[in-house]
């Protein structure tokens, strides 16, 4: 087994590649090191001379890992596979659990903006990780165009590190090459909400949207997200008896199955029944046109806060936990998994609280 190293012209330099030989079977390897061809200057000749260190460096460590067997001519055809196309296979498992498909979803989409689509493991090293972290710090945004969020940008390095580990698990890659890189610190998650004031503010205003303003007002009677009151479909709103109005719906986020009660004023709400195949809410997209339009109308209302549509779930957690529903029952409406998910919002409660306490002050 013999490993050589190469050069060949390409794009006006030469790219030096290791050629791999045994048995009769070749195989090659960039090394996306170049070398300046004809050299004048003699920054450009020491520029040479470095490179060619380096290659020959790497040229000796692949000889050795031959011999000894840490790294085979199967390994290097494991190395020319598709690193974005195995990425959206692990997010795809994701589909099928109550995990965060979501997020993986989500960071598979940044991830196909910042690379190449032929990208293999071959090109996944140190920088590659290094900068794909510097494109969710400075360059990413999200659907509203704004910069994505600190707790956002931990989640998303998050599940590619964590493709970066499953890809070790199953032999594609010798180590982690995200290995000794800080990830992003999680930041202390916002949730802004409106009172129950400032909600009956909202609803007496009107919207230029009004299937966005029904839209809001349903998520803050409800605690739907936006997901699910996109798709949601005249048959998924049944009525019983003993339950009363209930929605009878899988979770697009989590996938879970959910049975959700609602009031008799959140059914009135949504007027006239449809076919059962019928979406509720036809015509509602989410843009930035229409996060800029339900700003609009909290402006109009006399709303100063920044609030998104999402901003209309942690409202109804925190009005249900301010008018005295116990938070086990509050995290089953919001069809949370855990209860920890939940203790935020019990969190923003006693902020306010001491806020309130705060208010009255004496000249003592």
């Amino acid at each position: 087994m013999k490993v050589t190293l190469r050069q060949r012209k390409k794009n006006n330099k030469i790219s030096l590649y290791l050629d791999y030989y045994h048995k009769g079977n070749r195989k090659t390897e960039y090394l996306r090191l170049y070398l300046t061809p004809n050299p004048k200057t003699k920054t450009e000749r020491e520029a040479n001379k470095k490179t060619k260190q380096l290659a020959e460096a790497i040229c000796a460590q692949r000889q050795l890992e031959m011999q000894t067997g840490i790294y085979g001519f199967q390994d290097l055809e494991k190395l020319k596979g598709n690193f974005i196309s195995y990425v959206s296979a692990l997010a795809e498992k994701k589909n099928t659990s109550s995990g965060n498909y979501g997020s993986w979803n989500s960071m598979l989409k940044h991830l196909k903006i910042f690379s190449p689509a032929d990208t293999s493991f071959n090109d996944v090293d140190r920088v590659f990780v290094q900068n794909f972290k510097n494109y969710l710090d400075t360059k990413a945004t999200s659907r509203a165009g704004k910069k994505l969020s600190q707790n956002t940008k931990y989640s998303y390095y998050g599940k590619f590190n964590a493709a970066l580990k499953q890809a070790v698990a199953d032999g594609i890659l010798k180590e982690n090459p995200a290995k000794g890189i800080d990830g992003f610190k999680q930041g202390e998650p916002q949730r802004e909400f409106l009172t129950l004031d400032e909600l009956q503010q909202a609803v007496n205003t009107d919207c230029e949207l009004p299937i966005l303003k029904t839209a809001f007002i349903l998520s803050a009677l409800t605690g739907l997200r936006w997901s699910d009151i996109e798709k949601l479909t005249w048959s998924e709103i049944q009525h019983s008896k003993e339950m009363g109005y209930y929605i009878r719906f899988r979770q697009k986020k989590t996938k879970g199955v959910e049975t959700l009660p609602i009031s008799d004023q959140a059914r009135e709400l949504l007027g006239e029944k449809g076919e059962p195949k019928e979406k509720v809410f036809k015509g509602l997209n989410y843009s930035a046109w229409s996060n800029l339009k339900l700003q609009q109308w909290m402006l109009r209302a006399g709303i100063q806060k920044e609030i998104t549509f999402h901003c209309a779930r942690h409202t109804y957690a925190t009005l249900q936990l301010t008018l005295g529903t116990d938070i086990y029952t509050v995290s089953k409406l919001l069809g949370h998994k855990e209860l920890r998910t939940t203790q935020i919002y019990a969190k923003v409660i006693d902020d306010k609280k001491k806020e309130a306490a705060n208010r009255i002050q004496l000249d003592l």
